[in-house]
């Protein structure tokens, strides 16, 4: 009787209740957690270019706000313009400038940043591809699954370079 109840206290001992489904392996689980890193990193790039896009709005409202202010100084005869007139301009003119520059800044860091993106996706994808090759391959629990077509994919990918800057300020943007 003995040996009975130490078989069954060692018996319950050695019973390990996972939480995972029991069909579930470690690669999928390393898997899944790979493809949700993946979307992070996507997120986080796409929250990193609207702040851009939000960055480069506002650029191109204050240089057409100033543009504007000079126009109005601009159509001023020269011989009617006093000294406080002539400085005014020289300082919208200097402001915008200045934006201008910023702007540019700004688009050499979008492009910087999207090559970057790029050179890390074809890390990540041979990272991907390597730990992961059955990935590529249809798998028999999800037979039915249709991967998404080559325009659905990027339909999350982030806009990058120049088109984030045209989408932005679009055709109407003064300064383009």
């Amino acid at each position: 009787m003995e040996k009975e109840e130490k078989s069954a206290q060692g018996d319950k001992s050695h019973d390990v209740v996972s939480m995972a489904d029991s069909t579930v392996t470690i690669e999928d689980i390393e898997e899944e957690l790979f493809r949700i890193e993946r979307l992070r990193d996507i997120l986080v790039r796409r929250e990193s270019e609207l702040r851009y896009m939000m960055d480069d709005i506002q650029l191109c409202k204050e240089i057409t706000q100033l543009r504007q202010e000079l126009r109005k100084l601009v159509v001023i005869p020269d011989k009617e313009k006093s000294k406080e007139v002539r400085e005014k301009e020289e300082e919208l003119l200097r402001q915008i400038n200045k934006l201008v520059e910023t702007r540019d800044f700004l688009v050499e860091d979008v492009e910087f940043e999207r090559l970057r993106e790029r050179e890390e996706d074809r890390e990540m994808a041979a990272f991907f591809q390597s730990k992961f090759p059955q990935a590529s391959a249809p798998k028999g629990k999800f037979p039915n699954r249709k991967m998404a077509s080559k325009p659905q994919q990027t339909l999350f990918l982030p806009k990058t370079g120049l088109a984030l800057v045209r989408d932005c300020c679009g055709f109407t943007c003064s300064i383009m």
